[in-house]
């Protein structure tokens, strides 16, 4: 099992914000907007006839942009046909790595890393540093096959997306939701399947939008259900979601005093020691490195 690990930095992507390539006004705004990612997309937001017209603008924005974000692009999927010209404007040194949709398998990264080799060589960048966020939910076959990716060389791969929409439609279902709002069970499973793949790699395991943008609660409550399940980010849709998601996945003051106690009484003991009268063992040390790692401080 290899995979690329967590993406560089001090701690994962919280948020992960999409951006219409084809839009200039969006493009040129997105810097501002507090993502810790943006993901230029090249594949749904934009329709078929303006496919080159995206590509070229996305070419020209990347050559100025300077913005603290972390920049990714959404390109087409290997049965697209675009997915090659995609690569030509995604292989950037700017670029940290693209969003690779509909996958059914591990060998699908392996083609697509194949070419990233050759793009890297012919477009001047480092050689490997093009990543990939693999989007492995979309397809029944690529559910079925979640397991391969953990048994599979996959050097560039540095996190799973999961997301219900093209399943969905894929299975010729209704609404992935229940009326309750929660999850219905071939979703959920596909969920699950998604955050135990990437755990199992030592990769990013990022959640699907919140679609309903105007709910400010309801995402917060949202994006606070998925990091309690172990989900290190989320995707978001709208701008107004990013400042949510970033608080969301973001250790509070209450939680890194507690991991820095962890942490301290460890550096003091040896094995198992005792904090405030409960028993700790290596899985409670882990998880306050973890809760440091996320707040953004080495540990």
């Amino acid at each position: 099992m290899s995979s690329a690990g967590p993406i560089a930095g001090d701690r994962p992507l919280r948020s992960l914000l999409f951006v219409p390539a084809d839009n200039e006004r969006k493009l040129v705004k997105s810097a501002a907007l507090g993502a810790d990612a943006l993901i230029f997309d090249l594949e749904d937001a934009v329709l078929p006839p303006r496919k080159a017209a995206a590509r070229a603008m996305l070419g020209e924005f990347l050559k100025n942009d300077q913005g603290p974000a972390q920049a990714w692009v959404r390109v087409n999927d290997l049965a697209s046909g675009e997915l090659l010209r995609d690569l030509s404007v995604a292989v950037d040194p700017r670029v940290s790595g693209i969003v690779l949709p509909k996958i059914q398998g591990p060998e699908d990264l392996a083609v697509v890393a194949h070419y990233l080799d050759a793009a890297e060589s012919l477009r001047g960048c480092v050689a490997g540093s093009i990543r990939i966020l693999a989007v492995c939910t979309e397809t029944p076959a690529a559910v079925l096959r979640m397991g391969e990716l953990s048994r599979s060389q996959l050097p560039r791969l540095a996190g799973l997306i999961w997301g219900a929409e093209d399943l969905s439609s894929a299975l010729g279902a209704g609404d992935p939701r229940s009326e309750g709002g929660g999850w219905r069970p071939v979703y959920a499973h596909a969920r699950l399947q998604c955050l135990l793949a990437a755990h199992a790699l030592g990769i990013e395991a990022i959640d699907t939008v919140y679609v309903d943008f105007r709910n400010g609660d309801g995402c917060r409550s949202n994006c606070e259900l998925a990091r309690y399940d172990g989900f290190t980010g989320k995707i978001a849709v709208h701008p107004d979601q990013v400042a949510i998601i970033n608080a969301a996945f973001t250790p509070g003051a209450d939680d890194i005093a507690h991991a820095r106690r962890v942490v301290a009484a460890f550096a003091e003991g040896n094995g198992a020691v005792s904090l405030d009268g409960r028993m700790l063992d290596m899985p409670h040390l882990k998880g306050a490195q973890r809760v440091l790692r996320d707040a953004g401080f080495q540990n």
